[in-house]
């Protein structure tokens, strides 16, 4: 059984320890690696890991292309890169086509570090796209601990309003579908067509494990999938939490089965 981790993050070498450091002025915790592609794949030799996404963020519209040139220049049979795409970024659709064209299975966007709320129009011609060329999404949902409690630009009810805008979207929400919004998550998402991904949803930085147990069970375990946000959490770590949650059945899905058919392995 080939392990996949569709969540986790690093940078190009030159940036990546002024990007750590950056971002772990915004939070309270501290990165469990270094940031680079390297220390990636060691952090997943070491759990058994065999194959991991990479989500970049473009937080810039005109660092789109040099992340797409640098997620070309990283893609190996162990490495998925999603390239990003920023809301304003000049004729943002034809990004998401060339993306696809390209061969990557997915983008990756944040509403708090691109500065917009998921459920907006202008993100309409970037879902349109992505829905029609059967390209991922892959989105930050719920909140996030760099910004206000009360900053909902990722809340779970405005994932629901962009899939029925957008019915044939492949919709990944991560975090379980709104990190520490559990009770609007069972009520907007469960059930629903999007898929979700583990993601600091465990231990004392997520919910109780019976409750994401039966949220993963409600929501259909061939829709959900494993992931670390790494080098925020460990992949030893991460892994350990969900076997200790789930059946050996359900197990081989969400580690597994459910992120290679939808990436298309």
């Amino acid at each position: 059984m080939s392990i996949i981790d569709v969540h986790a993050h690093a940078f190009p070498d030159k940036l990546a320890s002024r990007a750590i450091a950056q971002l772990e002025s915004e939070c309270p915790w501290k990165a469990v690696g270094d940031g680079t592609v390297a220390g990636l794949l060691a952090s997943m030799d070491a759990a058994d890991i065999d194959i991991a996404c990479i989500c970049t963020i473009a937080t810039k519209p005109d660092q789109v292309d040099s992340i797409f040139e640098w997620c070309k220049q990283i893609r190996n049979d162990r490495i998925e890169p999603m390239p990003s795409v920023h809301p304003d970024t000049p004729k943002a659709g034809k990004w998401v086509r060339k993306i696809a064209k390209a061969k990557f299975a997915g983008i990756k966007l944040h509403p708090m570090y691109q500065a917009f709320a998921a459920d907006e129009p202008r993100l309409d011609p970037i879902y349109a796209a992505a829905a029609e060329a059967g390209l991922l999404v892959e989105v930050h949902c719920g909140r996030d601990i760099a910004f206000p409690p009360d900053d909902d630009r990722a809340a779970p009810a405005r994932f629901r309003r962009v899939i029925e805008r957008h019915p044939e979207l492949k919709l990944l929400c991560t975090h379980m579908g709104g990190w520490r919004m559990w009770d609007e998550v069972e009520r907007e998402l469960l059930g629903a067509d999007v898929f979700f991904e583990t993601s600091f949803s465990l231990g004392d930085r997520g919910a109780d494990g019976e409750r994401i147990a039966n949220m993963i069970r409600r929501h259909g375990v061939e829709r959900v999938m494993f992931g670390t946000d790494w080098p925020w959490a460990g992949h030893a770590e991460q892994l350990e939490q969900i076997k200790a949650l789930l059946r050996k059945s359900e197990m081989r899905q969400v580690l597994s089965t459910n992120a290679a058919r939808i990436l298309g392995y």
